[in-house]
């Protein structure tokens, strides 16, 4: 009896065979935490003599604790993960009704412009037909007057005829001082009925059909820019000012880079969502705002959405564009006094407005971008850009 006492007691099993070792054929009682294995007791004197041992059970309890807390990670793995499908699910929840609002302000502007346009074209199909109106009632109206002086010369042709088939001597006499001259007529010789000038109507139906998609155009732009003007964010100039020298691919559009025009970019870069900023150019000759992934401040670059910049400048002599490949010339209607640059990093968008109009000045669409971004600045000469944020004005001096 005394030789059991070494065997721990276990409760019976259905494959006992699975709880003896095939090497000695003794009860698996103890676990090896060198190897990882169950052994018997031989194989804790023989084979496994310097390994470390525990008691089955323990290592049992132990392993179950473990069990148990990889059970509550993978728990709370399942539950991130619903969690995770809910705010996928409210995420696009979210984009049906931006793209349904979206859509329904589309519509009701595709509306009032076709509205605009019906008007417009009602507006000038009257104005036509007013102007034939008037010459079809002159043309009336001198006929109206013809055919009376027809009745009242037949009227005297008749008298005439009759008078001169008379044999009456004394009635011929007496009346002729009466019938011997025409009766008093219009002189039509110079009265014509002209066709009304329809020149130029088309032209100044659309010129005004213009002027008023113009306003409606820019009311639209007001709103557009109060949308992307939420995503406003502080820019905070970078200390480190880089003194590069930007040139542009189209030999058209080369700057003269005489002048020290220093270029900047913020501290802050983005990698994802929107921003949007604020530059004042209304002191600079000549200028570039833009964002930029650009990493190596210190060397000669070419400004292109290749070389991973994103701009519009004013040339020295007055002209704006947009360095691509090619180089996109701008044609403003004003000369923008502040700049604003809005980006949408998903959509691959970087637009450009002229913040005291609310026109859109450029865009660039369906961008790829890598890395952060940063918000890009060149003034030419040093001292009149002025960087707008949400709350302070940062001048580069």
């Amino acid at each position: 009896m005394s030789g059991l006492k070494r065997h721990q007691l276990i409760d019976p099993v259905e494959n006992l065979e699975d709880w003896m070792c095939t090497k000695h054929d003794k009860p698996l009682e103890l676990f090896c935490k060198t190897d990882q294995t169950c052994v018997c007791m031989l194989c804790s004197v023989l084979d496994h003599r310097t390994h470390e041992f525990v008691p089955l059970k323990e290592e049992y309890e132990g392993k179950k604790a473990e069990l148990e807390k990889t059970k509550d990670e993978i728990q709370q793995m399942i539950q991130k993960r619903r969690l995770k499908i809910q705010e996928i699910k409210h995420s696009v929840e979210l984009s049906e009704e931006v793209a349904d609002r979206e859509i329904a302000e589309g519509v009701q502007v595709f509306t009032a412009l076709k509205e605009s346009v019906e008007r417009s074209q009602a507006e000038f199909i009257k104005t036509i037909k007013e102007k034939q109106r008037t010459t079809e009632k002159q043309a009336e109206d001198f006929i109206k007057e013809l055919k009376q002086e027809i009745s009242e010369l037949e009227k005297r042709s008749s008298e005439v005829e009759q008078l001169s088939c008379s044999e009456d001597h004394l009635h011929l006499l007496q009346r002729f001082s009466s019938l011997y001259t025409a009766p008093p007529t219009k002189d039509w010789t110079e009265v014509n009925v002209c066709p009304p000038s329809y020149a130029g109507s088309v032209v100044r139906a659309l010129n005004q059909l213009e002027k008023t998609l113009s306003e409606q155009m820019k009311k639209l732009f007001e709103a557009e820019l109060k949308k992307v003007q939420q995503y406003a964010v502080d820019v905070t100039l970078d200390p480190d000012i880089v003194h590069l020298r930007p040139t542009q691919s189209n030999a058209k559009q080369q700057v003269n880079q005489g002048d020290d025009c220093r270029c900047v970019l913020s501290q802050q870069g983005f990698t994802s969502g929107r921003f949007y900023f604020e530059v004042q150019v209304k002191k600079c000759f000549r200028w570039t705002v833009g964002v930029t992934r650009q990493s190596n401040r210190k060397r000669e670059v070419t400004l292109s959405p290749d070389n991973g910049y994103w701009t519009v400048c004013l040339k020295q002599l007055g002209g704006y564009f947009a360095p691509a490949e090619p180089s996109v010339c701008l044609s403003l209607k004003s000369k923008p006094k502040k700049v604003g640059v809005f980006v949408d990093y998903e959509e691959g968008l970087v637009s450009f407005y002229d913040v005291d109009t609310a026109a859109l000045i450029y865009s660039f669409t369906g961008c790829s971008f890598t890395g952060k971004l940063y918000p890009f600045f060149s003034p030419c000469p040093n001292d009149g850009l002025k960087i707008h944020s949400t709350e302070m004005d940062c001048v580069l001096q």
